[in-house]
């Protein structure tokens, strides 16, 4: 008690010891810089203006002072942004950050590498550089080629025109900018092009790569153009280049399993043909852009950072963008991650990606590519971070990088040239590689201004265009507000509902359980689109892309092997994979549902076969070996490979999801019903289990149906509508065939669905 007492004396005398002498013991929190000749401070109190004497080294002088609450204005002779300033006040050294001044730079020329019939030009956005160096190279491997000095001009762009042209030639940056330990420039290493279209990268962590020089290309789109579906109409399959063919099971040769050329090779078990069979009309590839495959070595520092979490040392998945506008150089034919060598050096993964969207496009299946602009790669040598990470990134006050992604660099969107970026890069991809659609990682990251733009930028280009937002992401959730700005998002709703939250305990309508404030009623709305009027998130029924698996968390399968308790540790591959009756029963169920509700919807790879995620022996440790994965991010083997055995042992669930994607692209009841052509029926004895039927009016259909579903674990008894009514679907069989027929009423057991059809 005494020394607490001696503690409030001793700051009483400070505290008037401070007002007789005239002295603030406030301090600054922040210096930014706002304009080229403006300087914010804030303070942590309200301080007179007079007491307020700050100085800036090196040496600015500072014209005028601008007081409003604890904030000061300081108007100063022009800054020099290629310099560290600090602010110094009282016993304060404070250095100054670049704030809005960032965005004053803007320019609408065309960056990175172009050409006229004369001359080749080279242009990188870098606004408080000192130097910017190009350095001109004859082959990927080369440490030494021509370099010449860049001229900055008044937009912050550094060009340099060249005449002659450079086809086959690579080039690298080097970018020289202020000294201070919060930023990351680096003179001495050479970086790729932000707008680079092709990269040819090292096999290592760092990635550091060279620009290649792209001849014009005389590709033969032989008259291809966008698949022009319609949003409500979207079946899509999500799924991953290489895994689809990279597993024996797929049949393509060694040579060219997992890449570009396998996935549209014909005549073999995996990739396109494996969809052609399936039926659906949109495939969404994960990650395409050139992205950090390999990540910093296991338990071993660097930077600081030691790695403990991955063994791999890979990032199989690809959501560590590195380039937004060239396409991942490893699923190209010949290529290999092998440590000391290098991928991508020819180029050939330009062609062979567009032979795969053109191959997909004679199919009549749409093409959708998840892209990652809301963080970039982490550990590598990043263009973004060498240039100006002070620019391109989300900083936490003491400049280090935020992390709201969970991936370390939060992407600064709503920088201006940031933008510009990704806009130009949806563009791209859409006219270099018509490419119909995108869907967006984490898209609650991204800045509303930017979804607009997208928007526009995109829909000019191809009004049908497929913009579909990951609502979620940096702590917010914002599906609802996605559909006010007429995007699609990823209906979580639907699956939390259908399924269950997780396998353990919180388990939905399937299993005869609800989760969280599920009931029958809840599951009514997910059937009509979960419209924002009936409690839901959507404007439209459009936006509600249904799932109930995607890359991320457990697989469908392994969901109901583990919420029907079964073990999560498998000693028997092929046996696992197997289902036996009931898990069968659930996830036909599941299915049915799906496939009934209105709006888009999306399966995940393997999925049709209840695929399961095993971790294989491959560089994994002993003690997971043979556990259920729940997280695969990390496996470029046999976990993620889709096994085409698998698919055998449960051909009945295949053949179930073929006769439900037939249904639905044959019937537009399923797809384009209004919410007064649905009528609901309730089983009086069994909450988890009701009816509906289909109008044929608004729908355009030519038939009337009725979906009997039951996620009890009792039978339920329905009473038909007047007149003869054909079973298509049962707890067996899927498709637009007549299994039998019947009339009155019809008894659905449990754990199962029924639909029937009329006229």
């Amino acid at each position: 008690m005494k020394s607490r007492n001696l503690y409030v004396v001793l700051f009483v005398l400070i505290i008037f010891a401070t007002k007789l002498t005239g002295q603030n013991v406030s301090t600054v929190i922040s210096a930014t810089i706002q304009d080229v000749d403006r300087i914010e401070v804030e303070t942590t109190d309200k301080i007179h203006k007079k007491e307020f004497t700050p100085a800036i080294q090196p040496r600015v002088k500072i014209q005028s002072i601008n007081k409003h609450g604890n904030m000061f204005q300081l108007h100063t002779e022009r800054l020099d942004l290629s310099n560290t300033y600090y602010l110094l006040f009282q016993d304060q050294k404070l250095e100054i950050q670049p704030g809005d001044v960032f965005n004053r730079f803007y320019t609408d020329e065309e960056m990175g590498c172009s050409w006229n019939a004369e001359s080749t030009t080279f242009r990188l956005f870098a606004p408080r550089a000192k130097n910017v160096i190009l350095g001109l190279f004859e082959h990927a491997t080369d440490e030494i080629g021509t370099e010449y000095p860049m001229q900055k001009n008044r937009n912050g762009v550094w060009e340099l025109n060249l005449e002659s042209h450079y086809f086959g030639k690579y080039y690298a940056y080097q970018v020289d900018g202020p000294d201070s330990p919060t930023e990351d420039f680096n003179a001495n290493a050479w970086l790729a092009d932000p707008y680079s279209r092709a990269v040819a990268t090292e096999n290592n962590y760092l990635a550091r790569g060279k620009t290649l020089i792209i001849e014009p290309s005389r590709y033969d789109w032989e008259k291809d153009t966008w698949t022009h579906i319609d949003q409500e109409d979207l079946i899509i399959y999500e799924c991953h280049m290489r895994d689809m063919t990279a597993h024996p099971s797929a049949g393509a040769p060694d040579e060219l399993a997992g890449s570009y050329k396998a996935f549209i090779q014909n005549g073999i078990r995996g990739g396109l043909e494996h969809l052609k069979s399936l039926g659906i009309n949109a495939v969404e590839f994960l990650p395409i852009h050139d992205f950090g495959n390999i990540e910093i070595p296991y338990q071993k520092e660097v930077d600081g950072v030691v790695n403990t979490w991955n063994p791999y040392e890979r990032n199989h998945w690809g959501y560590m963008t590195s380039y937004f506008f060239a396409p991942e150089s490893y699923y190209a034919s010949e290529q290999r991650l092998t440590p000391g060598g290098m991928c991508g050096a020819d180029g050939r993964q330009i062609f062979e990606f567009k032979d795969v969207v053109k191959a997909c496009h004679q199919q009549g299946i749409a093409v959708i590519l998840d892209v990652v602009y809301n963080h970039v790669s982490q550990y590598d040598q990043n263009c973004f971070k060498h240039i100006d990470k002070k620019y391109y990134f989300r900083l936490k006050p003491d400049q280090t990088y935020c992390s709201a992604s969970g991936c370390g660099n939060d992407f600064k969107t709503e920088r201006p040239m940031a933008r510009k970026m990704i806009v130009e890069s949806i563009k791209f991809w859409m006219t270099e590689y018509h490419i119909d659609g995108f869907r967006f990682d984490l898209a609650a990251m991204l800045d509303w201004k930017t979804v607009d733009a997208i928007t526009k930028a995109a829909r000019e280009i191809n009004p049908d265009v497929i913009l579909i937002a990951e609502p979620w992401g940096g702590g917010e959730y914002e599906p609802a507000k996605f559909s006010k700005h007429d995007w699609a998002a990823w209906n979580d709703q639907i699956r939390n509902g259908v399924k269950g939250q997780n396998p353990y305990e919180n388990h939905g309508f399937i299993f005869g359980h609800w989760f969280d404030s599920n009931n029958r009623e809840t599951m009514k709305k997910y059937i009509v689109g979960t419209l924002e009027r009936d409690g839901g998130l959507f404007q439209k029924k459009a936006h509600a892309v249904n799932y109930l698996e995607s890359h991320d968390d457990h697989t469908f399968g392994d969901f109901v092997r583990i919420g029907l308790g079964g073990s999560e540790k498998v000693e028997d591959r092929d046996k696992n994979a197997r289902l036996n009756a009931e898990q069968m029963r659930v996830n036909k169920l599941g299915a049915l549902f799906l496939f009934v509700s209105q709006g888009p919807v999306m399966i995940h790879a393997g999925q049709e076969w209840a695929r399961s995620k095993v971790i294989a022996p491959t560089d994994a440790p002993e003690n997971a070996v043979g556990h259920i994965d729940h997280n695969s991010y990390n496996k470029d083997n046999e976990t993620n490979w889709l096994n085409y055995t698998h698919a055998d042992m449960n051909s009945g669930l295949v053949n179930y999801y073929q006769g439900l994607i037939a249904l639905r692209k044959q019937h537009p009841a399923f797809r384009r019903s209004t919410q007064r052509d649905i009528k609901f029926y309730d089983a009086t004895d069994n909450e988890f289990a009701f009816a509906f039927h289909l109008g044929k009016k608004a729908s355009g259909d030519s038939h009337h149906f009725y979906v009997a579903l039951n996620g009890g674990h009792k039978s339920a008894t329905f009473s038909l509508p007047k007149g003869q009514w054909s079973v298509i679907v049962n707890a067996d069989k899927a498709g637009t065939a007549v299994l039998y027929r019947t009339a009155d009423h019809i008894t659905v057991p449990p754990t199962s669905g029924m639909i029937l059809m009329q006229g």
